[in-house]
């Protein structure tokens, strides 16, 4: 294991119930990472998604791909307690089969195109070597006003 829980929480800015990343296995800079999210029956969205037969929903499996993809691109930013990255596009979002509870997924993320503050990801989600979620995402990196909101938004203003 390259990163534990402790070491993820000193990248990236989420926290539970919202971090949705337990470790990273495998670390290339600026190019892949593999992560890992163990689906637990004590999930917080399993109570309403579905009763008596519990589904994760396929926009969080989107967001911890988002959220390792995200601890690649922060990993190599030297201020990144001053940057925040915003999820800005899905594209090619396909759900293959469901994820339930006692799965483990094992999420790859491949950078597309790191280009000034927007990036472009690829990410794969497996359970047991089966997809069950895939999904290219762009991100948007802004920086943080010393108050911690954003310097500016994503978009020029229209």
């Amino acid at each position: 294991m390259i990163l534990d829980s402790i070491g993820i929480q000193k990248i990236l800015p989420h926290r539970y119930p919202f971090l949705l990343v337990d470790a990273i296995e495998e670390m290339e800079p600026k190019k892949r990472i593999v992560g890992i999210k163990n689906v637990s029956v004590n999930e917080y969205f399993f109570q309403g998604h579905f009763p008596g037969k519990p589904v994760m929903p396929g926009v969080l499996i989107i967001e911890a791909i988002a959220q390792i993809g995200g601890l690649l691109l922060l990993s190599e930013v030297e201020d990144r307690d001053h940057k925040l990255l915003y999820m800005a596009a899905v594209d090619n979002a396909r759900f293959r089969r469901p994820v339930v509870p006692g799965d483990q997924l094992r999420i790859e993320v491949n950078v597309i195109t790191f280009r000034g503050p927007f990036c472009k990801v690829q990410g794969f989600a497996r359970v047991n070597g089966e997809v069950a979620v895939e999904a290219t995402i762009m991100c948007a990196m802004v920086d943080l006003k010393p108050d911690g909101t954003p310097e500016r938004s994503m978009s020029p203003a229209r």
